[in-house]
């Protein structure tokens, strides 16, 4: 009796590991930091390194397992991906090459038994909630390098600062929305971002995507910047559809102006001020990379 796990642990995850130990160093990792990316000690990274572990030329040569290496290795080495989504992306690629494909088609061959059933159910979810999580954090820090390395970013912080924000598809709380904890601020020039994306810690910026959201408009992520005239006239001129709102109306502003619009796939909406509120410019998009990508027109 043999178990597919075992051909996930003989054959799968030797393969993966030295693939990915392999695409690592050719990143300039050190061989210390391959083994606490992998969560391996470093004798076994240089078995990888020296060919010392079997592998499995099949699982090698699929195009899906190359994809998944190339992706883990950029995103562990840009930051962009955190170990436990790399280990959620590697999960995933495993419960579908056990569903009736390569991983289910290496145990028939190793049991022939099962030959005459009709494999296996698949026990982890390629849309499950974690992964979204995880790709959305990520899909956040993408876009926060982006900002990061744009100069003159900083410049265009508003007093109460900026958030970069971006949604769940069914969100509709600020629970479903990742943001920077604490915002992003202009310190001596420099745009400061206090930490790691986390949900719920958003409550100004992830309200208005929100509100964007609930009016009809299919937009998963907002950034918010400094009002001026210039700058609306910047965004306008690059094609940009700019929309003011009365931040002293005593309903949903943005809902209310937003219901009804046929809106592109970003524009911006902005309001120049009131009593006791900084004017804001709030760029909303499909996701965090695609509205920080608008800041550079600004620039």
């Amino acid at each position: 009796m043999k178990f597919i796990e075992e051909i996930v642990v003989d054959a799968f995850l030797p393969t993966f590991r030295a693939l990915l130990a392999e695409d690592l160093r050719d990143r300039g990792f050190t061989q210390s930091e391959v083994a606490e990316a992998l969560g391996i000690s470093q004798s076994a990274v240089s078995k990888y390194a020296h060919g010392e572990v079997a592998t499995n030329e099949r699982v090698a040569d699929d195009p899906r397992v190359v994809d998944l290496v190339s992706r883990v290795g950029d995103g562990l080495a840009t930051g962009d991906m955190t170990p436990v989504q790399a280990l959620v992306e590697a999960e995933v690629l495993i419960r579908q090459l056990e569903e009736g494909d390569l991983l289910s088609d290496l145990h028939e061959e190793g049991m022939p038994e099962l030959a005459s059933h009709d494999g296996f159910r698949s026990i982890h979810d390629p849309e499950g909630r974690l992964r979204t999580v995880e790709q959305v954090r990520s899909s956040v820090r993408r876009g926060l390098r982006m900002l990061t390395n744009t100069s003159g970013f900083a410049g265009l912080i508003p007093n109460v600062g900026s958030n970069l924000v971006e949604s769940l598809p069914d969100a509709d709380s600020v629970d479903d929305v990742a943001a920077i904890p604490g915002r992003i601020f202009d310190v001596k020039g420099q745009a400061t971002v206090p930490g790691e994306p986390e949900f719920g810690v958003s409550g100004h910026v992830a309200g208005v995507l929100l509100s964007a959201r609930a009016a009809g408009a299919d937009v998963n992520a907002a950034l918010n910047i400094v009002y001026d005239a210039g700058v609306i006239e910047d965004l306008e001129a690059a094609g940009y559809e700019c929309i003011e709102f009365d931040p002293d109306a005593p309903t949903d502003p943005v809902r209310e102006l937003l219901a009804g619009r046929d809106l592109p796939e970003t524009f911006v909406v902005y309001q120049s001020g009131g009593y006791g509120i900084e004017p804001i410019t709030y760029i909303l998009g499909p996701d965090a990379p695609a509205v920080a990508d608008v800041v550079r027109v600004l620039l």
